[in-house]
């Protein structure tokens, strides 16, 4: 009867999980969604732990209130420190620690069979070893993604000779020693070669993968982390587990797919493509911006808005850095206040992770019926009359329609070089994470507004107050 509640309650704890996915997919149901998913965790984890022989007294149980209490306070403590900008960076780390989780877990299970004696079947076997290669490739793949983000590592792809084959190897001995374990399930130090084999894998498949590529990457590394959880699913035999890995593990190769769709890229080609590798500075920047680049100041660009009908401002990473988000609030109530039709165009992989430009408009209170997706906003750029550019870079790229050979080549990108007048807020002419220049900063219709993001937004605020 107990068994039977218990998958009832994993059942219910499903359908909230799958409900919370539907709801994610649209900002106005997303917190509801988040809600949902809480919930179904909670459920979860409270029919989980009536499984458990509680008759053994508190000799071993009472790590897990103490494992609640410490995650809880670390959870809360995070969920009010980090920072906007840092969100990408904790995702990377709560992929990394959810495969960390799943591989100790199966180790510990295979240890526990073998303690009692008992030699662990195929199942257990097979799950096991996908547990170990799978986690351990998340959880230091995720640590070099971190370190790229925070910038602890330098965002370019670091490539070294043999790479590819060092990777083939390091896969082939991690498969060659879980058959092994398959074969000779005593041999316990098995397990650890196998997880020493696929943490060396996990550093030396994200090392070679630039900064561009790092939306993708997160998406891949999340789907990892959940098919990690579904393997340790089969170890421990627990249904919710494996579904609730499915789930992880099949959204976030959907979601990894959209990426590369937007990117104009394969998968493989992400993995093994080395985005950024050569980066074209000197003379190639200097035949792109030499004598062409029009710098404008705050009172000219608030001259060129005063008379603008319709003004797309499109977000980037350094919207991000700056925390210009409520500045870029305020300007675009004050555009409005004046008849101004104002939108926001977002490209899926502006920011660092997906979704990340989405999350910073909404935290500044933007209307979700004002921010509009790629496809959305192309057509409309011909009829705009000011399309203002802060902190992107490579997703506003026009050589990505026009040189083949560009590492963006056939990459969709926002067209705002369509606009009447662009305007570009930017520390400098530095080139994005492609590592390329951007013909779009010496357009003939483009003036550049050299300034930390919040600062300009801000000087243009002013400017367009005293203008008025």
């Amino acid at each position: 009867m107990r068994l039977a509640l218990v998958n009832l309650a994993y059942l219910l704890a499903s359908v909230l999980f799958i409900l919370t996915f539907k709801g994610l997919a649209h900002p106005r149901t997303a917190v509801r969604a988040n809600l949902m998913g809480s919930v179904g965790m909670l459920v979860a984890v409270i029919a989980t732990l009536t499984l458990l022989d509680w008759s053994q007294g508190v000799g071993r149980l009472w790590v897990i209130p103490a494992g609640l209490g410490v995650g809880s306070v670390v959870g809360a403590l995070l969920a009010l420190r980090i920072r906007m900008t840092a969100v990408p960076q904790m995702v990377a780390l709560l992929n990394g620690f959810g495969g960390a989780a799943s591989t100790l877990v199966a180790g510990a299970a295979l240890l526990e069979e073998l303690a009692q004696g008992r030699l662990p079947d195929a199942q257990l076997a097979v799950a096991t070893v996908a547990a170990a290669i799978i986690g351990a490739v998340t959880f230091w793949g995720s640590l070099v993604a971190f370190g790229k983000l925070e910038e602890l590592i330098h965002g370019r792809p670091l490539l070294f000779a043999g790479q590819h084959v060092l990777n083939a190897g390091l896969l082939g001995l991690a498969l060659l020693l879980g058959a092994a374990l398959g074969l000779a399930p005593g041999a316990a130090w098995t397990f650890w070669v196998i997880v020493a084999a696929a943490s060396v894998l996990g550093v030396t498949l994200v090392l070679p993968i630039g900064g561009a590529d790092m939306p993708v990457v997160i998406c891949l590394l999340n789907s990892y982390s959940g098919l990690a959880a579904c393997a340790t699913g089969f170890v421990l035999q627990n249904n919710m587990l494996i579904v609730a890995g499915s789930l992880v593990g099949a959204s976030g190769l959907i979601l990894t797919g959209i990426m590369c769709r937007a990117m104009n890229r394969s998968l493989a080609n992400v993995v093994f493509g080395g985005v950024g590798a050569e980066v074209v500075t000197g003379a190639a920047a200097d035949q792109v911006y030499g004598g062409r680049v029009k710098s404008a100041s705050a009172e000219e660009i608030a001259i060129v808005l005063e008379t603008a009908r319709r003004v797309v401002i499109v977000p980037g990473y350094g919207m991000a850095v700056s925390q210009a988000q409520h500045a870029v609030r305020d300007l675009a109530r004050l555009l409005e206040s004046r008849g101004t039709e104002v939108e926001f165009g977002v490209h899926p992989v502006a920011g660092r992770m997906p979704g990340h430009m989405n999350v910073l408009l909404a935290e500044a209170d933007i209307p979700y019926d004002k921010v509009r997706e790629m496809a959305e906003v192309n057509p409309s750029f011909a009829q705009t009359d000011v399309a203002i550019v802060i902190g992107a870079n490579d997703v506003v790229n026009p050589v990505a329609r026009t040189d083949p050979k560009s590492p963006i080549a056939g990459m969709p990108i926002l067209d705002v070089d369509k606009a009447k007048t662009v305007v570009v807020i930017k520390r400098s002419l530095s080139p994005g994470f492609a590592g390329i220049p951007n013909p779009l900063f010496a357009a003939d219709n483009t003036l550049m507004y050299f300034a930390d993001g919040k600062k300009a937004v801000l000087d243009l605020v002013d400017a367009l107050k005293r203008v008025g």
